[in-house]
């Protein structure tokens, strides 16, 4: 496109105390859109092989912050930025003199980001947030069902080095930051922003954590719809299969390009039969266990990507990092680091039409840009005038046209920074995850093929500043709802589409949900180790979090909407957040420990007490204090254990499974667990609010909505009220005998 610009983000100043992986990595985001990033590195401090990627895009300067003078240097420094982003145990930089109730005298226009592994607020505070004490303390160490290995102990957890929390807390925390910069462009005044890792890991547990109330928790089963799974081939190699959907479709095109269609005659392909006789569902899986064997694994996914079906090859992270799609698209890019040479890593998770990304240049070592940054340090700092205050999207309208989860958890979030966001689904079928995924939204059941519904659908349109969709690739066009469509008619609007893989390679087309993304990208392969390949982990790691970096897209398109007045594309994939999940792993990414590994250490890792599991994270030198311990740990209770460690100074925290996590005190007492009311169901259990800010919070949505009740409202809204019924007999839209957002077992 032409009048493009590299970086939304272009003259924005941050400061990134950040060490480890979440910080850095939250500020990474932030560099690749154009902001001037000043990297602080401790004195002596050497980087690991994870520095090529997470320092990228950045200067650096080393500061020594129990020396005053060097602290002064960082308030200076804080002083004339517009962000600042730390991931310190709560207190840390308040005794350091750089905390919040400090900085914002200093600076009252900063947006100060802080990642603790545990909230302030929290009765954990102190505990350090590794990886492994944040998975055990949200249940993030359980394996996926339909994957348990024969004989597995359902009690032991598995260790995975993937870390969820760290990644989801660093996007959770940059679309904040965005969104605290588009609220300042306003108001004039900054605020503060948490993201714990705990807390982050609620937006990951997402629609797994929903439930009616009286109905409980229901247990985790394993996807089998249509014959989903996870299929040997020819080759030795593996796909993963995934024809879900509201009807056999996928099925029925996989098995017609396959030759062997007339499996249909045998019910192979009636999905109503096949509920009522579960055998059928047996055979089908049998059957195509057979096919499956009949060719290689390349083959296939050749077949059902002309298709259109959604099946994926399970590939290495190396065979993604040097795929021709990953490449041509820019998901993987080759810097030529200063000590590594040239190295293949993650590129941006987002692409903008107007303002791309910045082009990935190589780190700077620690302390390699001081002469630089102290030097600007005499430049004068101009303060623009104060406004009005309101949440960061409050009086923007957004269309919101995805499906299933990653899509709508993005209009979710800017629903609850302050967004107007409607909700269009398909009549009369069941609304998956609703409950969650479209709280705080207003919901609409419209036929967006029809005549009539596109005449709603366009003025929706005309009154929207954003709108979302996640078609497959061209299916939009085939609508007359492509970007260029749209553009036409609303050049202002931020047009926001998600898909399975990125957009610009051969691959762009193609159709796929968590499972491909997971196939694709290396994740399926890391969890299984030496075994089967294995969809990773209990939660839907792809699918929330490529809605979160989904909703850091678009906060960056309506950022520039609002200092340019300049609308633009934007876009994600599952395959670019697959990526990033790894991306602390890189440039070495080596296949996973597998399911039965208990942590990378001795002094990190799973142990078993008397009466369960726990997690001890501790440092290299305190692990010198602590023997081997594994036999004595099954002496005593967990409950023992974790207050002798926390009395030594070790983080410990006891496994716990998902059903006490939505009922734990701290959780509910933090807003991470709250009750909610139904329409459809009633009372409800539902995860909160990752993100807090304090002096703008964002607002949890109202009482839950059934699908489509909404209508008649958004038609008034939009001049037609007096057409509705009309527009209801045509099945244009659907106003009664409205579909479920519940399951319902």
């Amino acid at each position: 496109m032409t009048g493009t610009s590299p970086g939304a983000l272009a003259g924005v100043r941050v400061v990134d105390f950040g060490h480890y992986l979440t910080g850095p990595l939250a500020a990474l985001m932030l560099a690749d859109q154009g902001a001037d990033v000043i990297h602080v590195d401790r004195p002596g401090a050497g980087p690991g092989d994870a520095d090529a990627f997470l320092n990228r895009n950045k200067r650096r300067i080393a500061l020594d912050l129990k020396a005053p003078a060097e602290v002064g240097v960082a308030r200076e420094l804080i002083r004339r930025a517009d962000v600042l982003i730390e991931n310190f145990r709560p207190g840390v930089m308040d005794r350091l003199g750089l905390g919040w109730a400090e900085l914002r005298e200093v600076n009252p226009r900063l947006v100060y980001c802080s990642l603790p592994g545990f909230a302030a607020a929290d009765p954990r505070a102190g505990v350090p947030g590794w990886e492994g004490v944040i998975a055990a303390a949200t249940g993030n160490c359980r394996i996926r069902a339909g994957y348990v290995p024969a004989g597995w102990d359902p009690a032991r957890p598995t260790y995975s080095s993937i870390p969820v929390a760290s990644n989801f807390a660093a996007f959770c925390g940059a679309f904040a930051i965005v969104a605290g910069l588009t609220s300042r462009h306003r108001t004039g005044r900054g605020d503060r922003i948490e993201v714990p890792l705990y807390n982050a890991m609620f937006e990951a547990i997402g629609g797994s954590g929903a439930y009616p109330t009286a109905r409980g928790l229901q247990p985790e089963r394993a996807i089998r719809a249509n014959g989903s799974g996870t299929y040997r081939c020819a080759d030795g190699r593996y796909v993963q299969f995934n024809p879900i959907g509201a009807t056999t479709r996928f099925l029925t095109w996989f098995l017609d390009a396959a030759g062997v269609g007339e499996w249909a005659r045998d019910g192979l392909t009636d999905r109503p039969r096949m509920d009522r006789e579960p055998h059928l569902r047996d055979l089908l899986e049998k059957r195509l266990t057979a096919l499956f064997l009949s060719r290689p694994a390349l083959e296939w996914e050749e077949l059902a990507g002309a298709a259109g079906v959604p099946l994926a090859m399970v590939r290495t992270t190396r065979e993604w990092l040097d795929s021709e799609h990953a490449r041509a698209t820019g998901e993987v890019v080759v810097v030529d680091d200063p000590v590594l040479g040239p190295t293949a890593m993650p590129g941006s998770p987002v692409w903008l039409s107007r303002t791309p990304a910045v082009p990935a240049r190589t780190r700077s070592l620690p302390d390699g840009d001081r002469a630089e940054i102290l030097a600007e340090l005499a430049l004068p700092v101009v303060r623009p005038p104060e406004g009005e205050s309101g949440l960061p999207y409050q009086g923007r309208k957004v269309l919101d046209l995805t499906q299933i989860l990653a899509g709508p958890s993005a209009g979710r979030i800017l629903a609850e920074f302050g967004a107007d966001v409607v909700k269009v689904n398909v009549p009369q079928r069941w609304v998956g995850a609703h409950g969650f995924v479209n709280r705080g939204k207003r919901t609409v059941l419209l036929d967006v093929k029809s005549s009539q519904g596109q005449q709603v659908l366009w003025r929706l349109i005309d009154e929207a500043d954003m709108l979302t969709h996640n078609f497959p690739g061209r299916t939009a066009d085939t609508y007359g709802l492509g970007y260029q469509h749209v553009r036409a008619r609303r050049p202002d609007i931020v047009y926001v589409s998600v898909g399975c893989y990125a957009r610009g390679g051969p691959w762009s087309d193609r159709r796929g949900y968590e499972t491909q993304g997971q196939a694709a990208t290396g994740i399926m392969a890391r969890t299984g180790g030496d075994g089967p390949p294995a969809v990773f982990g209990p939660y839907n790691v792809l699918d929330y979090g490529t809605g979160t970096m989904a909703a850091f897209a678009a906060a960056l398109g309506l950022y520039h909407l609002e200092t340019t007045g300049v609308g633009q594309h934007v876009h994600t994939s599952l395959t670019q957040t697959g990526l990033y999940q790894q991306g602390w792993l890189m440039p070495h990414p080596a296949s996973g420990p597998g399911p039965e590994a208990l942590g990378p250490s001795p002094w990190q890792r799973y142990y078993q007490a008397a009466d369960g599991w726990f997690y001890m994270g501790a440092t290299e030198e305190q692990s010198r204090q602590v023997p081997d311990l594994a036999d004595a740990f099954r002496e005593a209770d967990v409950s023992d254990w974790v207050e002798r460690l926390a009395a030594a100074g070790v983080a410990a925290h006891p496994v716990t499974s998902l059903a006490d996590l939505m009922t734990d005190p701290r959780a509910r007492a933090l807003g991470l667990s709250v009750d909610q009311v139904s329409e459809e169901v009633g009372p409800v259990v539902m995860p909160g609010l990752a993100i807090s800010v304090e002096g703008n919070p964002p607002r949890l949505g109202e009482a839950v909505r059934r699908p489509g009740a909404d209508g008649r409202d958004v038609l008034a809204e939009i001049g037609l009220g007096e057409a509705a019924d009309t527009l209801a007999r045509t099945w244009a839209i659907q106003l009664d005998a409205l579909p479920p957002g519940w399951n319902h077992f």
